[in-house]
């Protein structure tokens, strides 16, 4: 593109972005944040947790407020029963997933220990991208745009599912009904803290777990998945 075009494009975005309604201009910063996140994220979880904090927390919440919107930033009664129920609901398939090969190869993604000292400030870094995400995700892409209806809810699996194409087979099938899900339960709550409450912990739960010996013998499980096309 040359740069006479890139200036016209963005003198015709300046023109329409005032005529644009709140969807419109919704799923438009979802999809500008979307390839910003997979240009420029960094590899380091310091940077990536302040990267996520700004583009994907900060972004959302700043056209929120402009306009008047909380997209799920709230905590009410109904919020907080979700959260407990949907955080009791995934807890098995964490539980489980730490004593699946694939898995534990995998995690921790970034180097720490069990010493308190090291995974304290390491699981507050795991939580900032747990909500990053959640706000993203469930806040500007189901929750915001709840006027929509329940279509809202189903905006995102394909994009979240390309988010984890690098994460291992069993994750990577399991995120698009996880996105179902975490939509639904925080369309309904609306609010985004079932989602961020049971990711973030969920995040913090599996490290911990891997970084320990498996709690059970996984022979079991295996052996009832085998007939799944994909290693685990």
């Amino acid at each position: 593109m040359s740069t006479d075009e890139a200036r016209g494009g963005a003198r015709w975005l300046r023109e329409r972005l005032p005529t644009l309604s709140w969807v419109q201009k919704s799923l438009l910063l979802g999809a500008a944040l979307t390839l910003l996140w997979m240009t420029y994220l960094p590899t380091g979880l310091e940077r990536r947790a302040a990267f996520e904090a700004l583009v994907m927390i900060g972004a959302p919440l700043a056209l929120g407020l402009t306009h008047g919107r909380h997209i799920g930033w709230r905590i009410d009664r109904l919020a907080v029963r979700n959260a407990v129920l949907l955080s009791l609901f995934v807890l098995p398939f964490y539980l489980v997933g730490s004593t699946l090969p694939t898995i534990r190869e995998f995690y921790p993604m970034w180097h720490t220990s069990t010493a308190m000292s090291a995974f304290l400030p390491h699981a507050l870094l795991l939580f900032t991208i747990a909500l990053a995400t959640e706000t993203y995700y469930r806040g500007l892409l189901c929750v915001g745009v709840k006027e929509l209806g329940v279509v809202a809810i189903f905006i995102s699996p394909v994009l979240y599912m390309i988010h984890h194409a690098s994460k291992p087979p069993i994750e990577f099938l399991l995120s698009g009904p996880t996105d179902v899900l975490f939509g639904a339960v925080d369309y309904h709550s609306n609010s985004i803290l079932p989602s961020v409450v049971a990711h973030g912990a969920g995040l913090v739960l599996l490290d911990w777990l891997v970084l320990h010996d498996p709690l059970f013998d996984p022979t079991a499980v295996l052996g009832h998945l085998e007939w799944l096309p994909i290693p685990l």
